[in-house]
């Protein structure tokens, strides 16, 4: 043994003369700037971190802790501990060396004598770091040059530091921020003198047990000539070591856009960190508008708890760019299923498709929003049965206008307008909306009129903004490096303006909602409600000149809500999120395009008051009656439109029916004035009123209909076979 030892000192002795590969030197100033904690951060489009992520599977480290934030008692204890004359050395306490070879020579358990800032270099260059058990020669002395070296650049103080925040305490523990706060739940400078002892005597053995962890420390506090009890040390050991580790998120504000946006693992495959930017993600959300928003939709859930309600989602949007300002796809540890994203989740659209359905017909000048619906009982034939739709009052309103049957969102004349414009045009138009994974249109059938389509927040509160922005459709967008890509035009900016000013119509919703409800607010803007089949999901979705706010609220499980209506559900949420967001700049309404014109109506029979309404030029009422200047409206609804056979029907014949005796009506809703057919560019008659039989023949056929000037009103193809 004394051979042996007298071997190595003569060979580190020997290995000052010779040349070494000594450490790369970097700055303190470096080593501090490559320091990735284990944890990605989102921040708002500010700059400020609004939600920590941990991506890093294998170490916990946290923040970087400053010298002057961390505890004195912690420092002494490591000092005496680890390395007695950190403060007169320069990297190598040779006085250590001398003490450990000696005592090397008379004991089988060998003793080292690596300074502070030897294990520091160790720690910043991996070929110092021992290959196998212990350091080759050759690594030990390069060991010491570069603990010589660093001390020539750095000062005692930042060595400490640098030291502290790299080295592991326990486990996965790396740095004193991660230990202080993984196991006492503590910063580093609130570390007390029990607790100082505890983590200096982990730094020899990070993963000690309990038992001998509390040894340790007992040996150290007495080295240290310390006043705090010993069964005070082992009782804190036992207490600290024994439980899980206490690290919580500082702030954690956006868990559904960082799950999106934050890498889950940043590391290679060589466990090598990437790059920084991926640490670091800058998102369009605003976080104030953020923690506004998350508390608003946690408390309106918890009032409307006893309703069976459990869950609740919004979204709020900037029109003209698209970011998204607030994401709160949960009611978090008070959801029933607190990872699921609500603003993703697909779900029963209710009422909410209603204003898309009504902007074809407008769009097609199929309707005006001065036409007349019949909201009366309705059977519809399907294939499993009679489909037979009923408003949500489960009461009839009679005949109706457009305006009041879409801003009042009743269902049947949702119904016959579907019937009026088809499935499939409706379902394409849902698709280049946005609306994802839509089914074949005669798996919905006329139901989709009341939204039986399955779609999600995010979805929704775009298709709105659509509308919004004057009916130009683009993508939103969660992050600022974003492209803002390409836009598309949906509908007409004179049909995106009339569907606007049906949905802000405070008074054609009151049938429905009343005059005073959580949809009226005090500045421009333009809603609606919907509720799913068996209130399962409750949505409000409006917008203002500048912002498009979503809600949805609900059960993740698809549990049924208990009396909750489109006004006690979302809508509450929905005022609160607007009034605060125009609460320095009140929404202003758009302007009517240069193909929007208006004209004073008058109902007959009073069925609705007298007013002022919006038309696309050219769709003004023909069948007028002079009145005082204004126009007289009758008739299901003012534009003549062929009802059936819709447009692309196949017809097919019953085989066991002679030829003759088959007969197909040509069918419209129309007003008094003449009009022709025209089949397959001959005219058929002069008719009035009603419908018109006709023989079918098997082949592709064109029917039009003329009005007195021979003007072709409206056109539908369809097939005999």
């Amino acid at each position: 043994m004394i051979f042996r030892s007298m071997k190595i000192l003569f060979t580190i002795v020997i290995s000052i003369f010779l040349t070494s590969n000594a450490y790369a030197l970097s700055s303190f100033q470096e080593v501090k700037d490559s320091y990735q904690k284990s944890d990605a951060v989102l921040l708002d489009r500010h700059g400020e971190v609004i939600h920590e992520l941990r991506v890093d599977p294998k170490v916990r480290r946290l923040d970087w802790a400053s010298i002057k934030d961390i505890s004195p008692a912690l420092i002494k204890a490591v000092i005496h501990s680890e390395d007695r004359r950190f403060y007169e050395h320069n990297g190598v306490d040779w006085m250590a060396v001398g003490s450990a070879f000696l005592k090397n020579l008379f004991t089988r358990t060998p003793r080292g004598a690596s300074t502070i800032t030897m294990q520091l270099v160790s720690m910043l260059d991996k070929d110092l770091r021992p290959r196998s058990s212990k350091r080759t020669f050759g690594q030990k002395w390069d060991q010491i040059r570069s603990a010589q070296d660093i001390e020539k650049i750095w000062s005692k103080d930042e060595i400490l530091e640098a030291y502290l925040n790299l080295i592991t305490f326990r486990s996965e523990l790396q740095g004193i921020s991660a230990a202080s706060r993984g196991l006492f739940d503590k910063e580093p400078g609130g570390l007390d003198e029990t607790e100082s002892f505890l983590l200096a005597s982990l730094i020899r053995s990070p993963n000690a047990s309990v038992e001998n962890a509390g040894r340790r420390a007992c040996v150290l506090s007495k080295s240290m000539e310390s006043s705090v009890n010993c069964e005070d040390i082992k009782a804190l050991t036992g207490t600290t070591l024994n439980r899980k580790y206490l690290i919580r998120q500082k702030i954690a504000l956006a868990p559904h856009v960082a799950y999106q946006l934050l890498p889950l693992n940043v590391y290679n495959r060589s466990m090598q960190p990437l790059n920084d930017n991926y640490l670091r993600i800058a998102s369009t959300l605003d976080g104030e508008l953020q923690s506004f928003v998350t508390e608003v939709v946690k408390h309106h859930v918890a009032t409307v708890r006893p309703q069976n309600v459990n869950d609740g989602a919004v979204l709020v949007v900037e029109n003209e760019s698209g970011d998204v300002l607030a994401y709160v796809g949960s009611v978090g540890d008070e959801s029933s299923a607190r990872y699921v994203d609500g603003i993703k989740a697909k779900r029963q659209a209710g009422s909410t498709l209603k204003p898309f359905l009504y902007a074809v017909a407008l769009e097609k000048q199929i309707l005006t929003p001065a036409s007349i619906l019949s909201d009366s009982p309705l059977d519809v034939p399907t294939k499993l049965g009679i489909y037979k739709p009923e408003d949500y009052e489960n009461d009839f309103k009679g005949l109706v206008s457009v305006r009041t049957a879409l801003a009042s969102s009743l269902n049947i004349p949702a119904v016959r307008t579907l019937a009026l414009i088809g499935v499939e045009p409706f379902i394409q138009r849902l698709g280049l909306l946005g609306f994802s994974r839509l089914k074949a249109d005669d798996y919905y059938g006329l139901s989709v009129a009341l939204g039986s389509a399955d779609v999600s927040l995010w979805e929704l509160v775009n298709a709105y903004r659509t509308l919004a922005n004057k009916g130009v459709w683009s993508e939103l967008r969660l992050t600022l490096k974003e492209g803002r890509g390409g836009s598309k035009r949906i509908f007409s900016e004179e049909t995106a303006f009339l569907i606007s000013d049906i949905l802000s119509d405070r008074e054609a919703r009151s049938i429905t909602f009343s005059l005073e409800n959580p949809l009226a607010t005090k500045f421009w803007s333009a809603v609606k409600t919907g509720t799913s089949k068996d209130m399962r999901d409750n949505w409000c979705i409006g917008y203002s000149q500048k912002y498009t706010v979503g809600v949805w609220v609900g059960n993740f499980r698809g549990d049924p809500m208990w009396n909750v209506t489109g006004i006690s559900g979302a809508a509450p949420a929905w005022l609160e999120i607007m009034n605060y967001l125009h609460r320095g700049s009140p929404g202003i309404p758009s302007q009517p395009p240069s193909g929007i014109s208006a004209k004073k109506i008058e109902f007959q029979q009073n069925m609705e008051p007298a007013r002022v309404e919006w038309f696309i030029k050219g769709t003004e009422p023909l069948n007028l009656m002079p009145s005082g200047g204004s126009v007289s409206i009758n008739g299901i609804h003012a534009i003549p439109r062929i009802t059936y056979p819709a447009d692309g029907a196949i017809i097919a014949l019953d085989p066991d029916i002679p030829a003759e005796n088959q007969h197909i009506f040509f069918e419209t809703q129309t007003s008094a004035e003449e009009f022709r057919w025209i089949l397959d560019g001959r005219k058929l008659s002069v008719v009035s009123a009603g419908a018109v039989s006709w023989i079918p023949k098997r082949c592709k056929h064109s029917l039009s209909l003329a009005d007195r000037q021979n003007q072709i009103i409206d056109s539908v193809e369809f097939q005999v076979r």
